[in-house]
């Protein structure tokens, strides 16, 4: 069975503007890496835009209608904070990426695809229920779980590797029981949460820091001492990635020493349990990655794995 590969190219139209560094050139960077004869196997679909209904089902009415209510003229950019920027094309572009992560969802669930990767922009795990943040206006990994549970799964997981915690995602999570978050992420970082004593309801939350110059060796037994038993612990009917690769050791955004190999380890760990609870289901999401030829290797690399090859 094949694995997907959703994406849009309205997503290059979510204006930064020259020296942002979540930029178009980031999913072409992604995008070109994809193109190489290995990746020909992969399913391409296109990512649907999202219904106002998906996004209302993580977000809070008032902070959705303002999104909605954006109408930045063709050369403004609009400050949602200070790293979140809105342009022309950004809500039509975020939207793509919620829909491209609903899609891939229906893909694993309906069965026409194995694991489904998920190249847009921009990324989601810092949105809030309430507010853009960190350069993410809709937590597209929640979206994605709650999308699951209309097809009637009811216990979902998120692992998160990219470098900064998912404050959003975990938000979304923490007060519900049959939601599982598990991150690794650098600690003093940006957003200064995902302390080890933030638990969830239930122990659903687990995080593991990684304080910064941590390399390979304490990346892999963050995840395999301490992220992956708690997952396993969970058993999801479901497995979503937060692929972020700004914990490459070339990435700018912050001081992790994580080489590309570690990538393709861990998501062959997790391809694992995927096969031991849920029956090999992937969705993965492009989250962060701010340096281009680390982010294309590192993409390459997960793709890869989650290709089987």
């Amino acid at each position: 069975m094949p694995v997907a590969l959703i994406t849009h190219p309205d997503c290059f139209d979510h204006d930064t503007g020259p020296h942002h560094p979540e930029r178009p050139a980031r999913l072409r960077a992604v995008l070109a890496a994809l193109e190489q004869p290995e990746f020909q196997p992969l399913l391409r679909e296109a990512a649907p835009e999202a219904p106002e209904a998906a996004i209302r089902g993580v977000h809070q009415d008032a902070y959705v209608d303002a999104m909605f209510a954006l109408a930045p003229a063709s050369d403004e950019k609009i400050h949602l904070d200070a790293d979140t920027i809105a342009s022309e094309g950004t809500l039509r572009a975020a939207l793509r990426a919620a829909g491209g992560a609903m899609r891939g969802v229906d893909a694993v669930q309906e069965g026409w695809a194995r694991c489904a990767f998920v190249a847009t922009r921009p990324p989601g795990h810092h949105a809030e229920p309430d507010r853009a943040m960190g350069f993410c206006l809709f937590g597209n990994a929640a979206i994605a779980a709650n999308h699951a549970r209309a097809h009637g799964l009811r216990r979902i997981a998120v692992v998160d590797f990219d470098v900064h915690h998912g404050n959003g995602t975990q938000a979304m999570f923490e007060n519900d029981p049959d939601l599982f978050y598990a991150s690794s992420h650098q600690f003093p970082c940006y957003p200064g949460t995902g302390g080890p004593s933030e638990t969830g309801i239930a122990g659903n939350i687990v995080n593991a820091i990684l304080p910064p110059e941590s390399g390979s060796a304490e990346f892999r037994a963050a995840w395999r001492d301490i992220l992956i038993p708690a997952l396993d612990r969970f058993a999801p009917e479901l497995l979503i990635i937060s692929a972020g690769f700004d914990a490459h050791r070339a990435d700018p955004l912050a001081q992790l020493n994580v080489e590309t190999e570690d990538f393709a380890w861990l998501t062959t760990a997790l391809m694992e349990v995927a096969d031991r609870h849920c029956g090999g289901r992937i969705v993965s999401l492009l989250e962060g990655g701010y340096d281009l030829a680390a982010l294309a290797a590192g993409t390459a690399a997960h793709v890869r794995a989650l290709m089987r090859i």
